[in-house]
């Protein structure tokens, strides 16, 4: 009976659902950037291909709208709008994308994408300053976000972080993820996706992301940001690895 609220998962990959998705709202929260990378690398491993992507989304959406909500009164309503216009129209043509790609492959690009994003260059692309900017950024990661799920260093580095504080910073990330969920979660919805036998799982995922993310607020400005992002990329490298040796090594 208890299985069968959770997808019929075993008990015990509920249970490091629900601890990832606290560590990686935490993680966001704190850092600012990084715990959708570590959630869905966790989740990549342990759920069937087909479901990765839109459970993630939903957990993230749950996530990332809780600390918007938190941080709403930092938020400049104008680039979180432009960002929304451009992530529209990618909502549109990713019904024709999702189409064209094989569930089977989803893990082993969400593996290479996080080693990618963990180990490849990433410059502080700064253009979320400008409309246009922004609706080609909201354009650009909302796409990828489709097949690979985990977008936020790519939507941190459009952003940039220069001339705003680190609450603003937060919550204009935060709200520019959470339109971005929304619109992906429509795609799969009108694509076919069943959500209903995951919700036991989302919503404690979810619960467990919003706990995450408060105790992660109150570590803002506390925490060493260097020491545990280099932590977190090894972590993050390991757990790609796994994914990409048992996808071409261990079939």
């Amino acid at each position: 009976m208890v299985s069968s609220m959770f997808a019929d998962l075993p008990l015990w990959t509920v249970a490091l659902l629900a601890v990832s998705s606290f560590l990686g709202s935490a993680l966001s929260a704190a850092l600012g950037v990084g715990g959708g990378s570590f959630l869905i690398i966790v989740m990549a491993n342990v759920l069937p291909p087909i479901a990765l992507v839109p459970v993630h989304g939903v957990v993230q959406l749950g996530s990332n709208a809780g600390r918007a909500w938190l941080t709403r009164s930092h938020r400049e309503n104008a680039i979180v709008g432009w960002f929304f216009a451009g992530s529209v129209v990618a909502a549109v043509l990713s019904l024709w994308l999702l189409n064209q790609f094989d569930a089977s492959f989803i893990p082993v690009a969400v593996a290479a994408f996080i080693l990618y994003l963990s180990w490849g260059p990433l410059p502080n692309i700064g253009l979320g300053r400008k409309p246009w900017g922004l609706a080609l950024g909201g354009l650009i990661t909302t796409s990828v976000s489709v097949l690979v799920g985990a977008t936020g260093p790519l939507v941190s580095a459009w952003l940039g972080r220069d001339g705003v504080s680190k609450w603003q910073y937060t919550a204009n990330f935060s709200s520019c993820m959470t339109s971005q969920h929304i619109l992906k979660l429509a795609v799969f919805g009108v694509a076919g996706f069943a959500f209903t036998p995951w919700l036991g799982v989302i919503g404690l995922m979810i619960v467990a992301g919003y706990i995450g993310t408060k105790v992660g607020l109150s570590l803002l400005d506390k925490l060493p940001e260097q020491l545990f992002k280099t932590a977190f990329r090894w972590v993050l490298t390991v757990l790609a690895a796994r994914i990409l040796y048992r996808f071409f090594f261990a079939a």
